[in-house]
């Protein structure tokens, strides 16, 4: 049984079945939102200038007569992709320092999670907020800044779980046997990481999806025109009071997406957990 399988099959409630559709529309979004588009996302029509939901515009336009639907869907890609990007490099990045970290032991080992602690010491958006301002107001800038701020969490985590299974019986074994270095972390450390890893994942795609946003709202992430869901929300806070559907839909999008994936990874860490289910 597959992973999706598994959890499909465990999902405890029709919400939770629910939420993991939506992370699969999403992504669907994510991957073909630039053809499903009905209009240009980034088209001018200063005609249609906040114009509000119609049935040619069904979500509306923004204050420069863009189509707000179409925005949505195309950025999608930007903010979805974007959180993956992060997450991915985030746990290459992390899980081979933590991992090499647990390996060399001693003074190394030492130094190297000093250093992740001072990190975790500053809250990841404060300190994504610093790098991108540094690197400059870029949606790569903002995402950069959240590798160089998120890799001490999975360098912690990966060295937790490589020091547990380097005091098992089989690894010793395996030192006995001479079995070389790659073997034993492709086919003993990983395998054995895997549910941690992915229960991990899970829980940050909100968070990092949230924390894209933030910096592009506050305007150190992507930049007007670029159709990002943060990026929307604060091209659009000066019409709020007049022209609500240019906010709060992307809005939505934010809050639908951060949720569903939260959900999932509550769920998965209830099912892959071993202190939740042997509790």
């Amino acid at each position: 049984m597959s992973l999706l399988e598994k959890f499909y099959f465990f999902a405890k409630s029709p919400f939770e079945k629910f939420a993991l559709g939506l992370v699969f529309f999403i992504i669907l979004v994510a991957i073909l939102g630039d053809v499903i588009a009905p209009y240009d996302p980034t088209q001018i029509d200063f005609r249609g200038k906040l114009q509000p939901p119609s049935m040619e515009h069904l979500l509306g336009q923004d204050g420069a007569g863009r189509d707000v639907l179409s925005r949505i869907l195309s950025g999608a890609k930007l903010t979805i992709f974007s959180t993956f990007s992060v997450i991915f490099v985030v746990l290459v990045i992390g899980c081979s320092i933590g991992i090499f970290s647990a390996f060399a032991g001693g003074w190394v080992d030492n130094i190297i999670m000093r250093i992740a602690d001072i990190w975790l010491g500053f809250p990841p958006l404060i300190l994504a907020l610093g790098f991108a301002a540094a690197l400059g107001a870029s949606l790569e800038a903002a995402i950069w800044a959240l590798i160089f701020s998120w890799w001490p969490n999975y360098a912690r985590l990966s060295r937790m779980i490589t020091m547990d299974i380097l005091s098992k019986p089989f690894i010793l074994g395996a030192q006995v046997l001479g079995v070389p270095l790659w073997r034993k972390i492709t086919f003993y450390v990983l395998p054995n990481a895997f549910d941690v890893l992915i229960i991990q994942i899970a829980l940050d795609v909100s968070a990092v999806m949230l924390s894209i946003s933030g910096l592009s709202f506050i305007g150190v992430g992507a930049q007007i025109p670029a159709p990002e869901w943060g990026s929307m929300i604060a091209d659009g806070r000066a019409y709020m009071s007049s022209a609500w559907w240019v906010v709060v839909f992307p809005g939505l999008a934010i809050f639908v997406s951060a949720l569903s994936f939260n959900i999932i990874g509550d769920a998965l860490r209830r099912e892959l957990d071993p202190l939740i289910r042997s509790s």
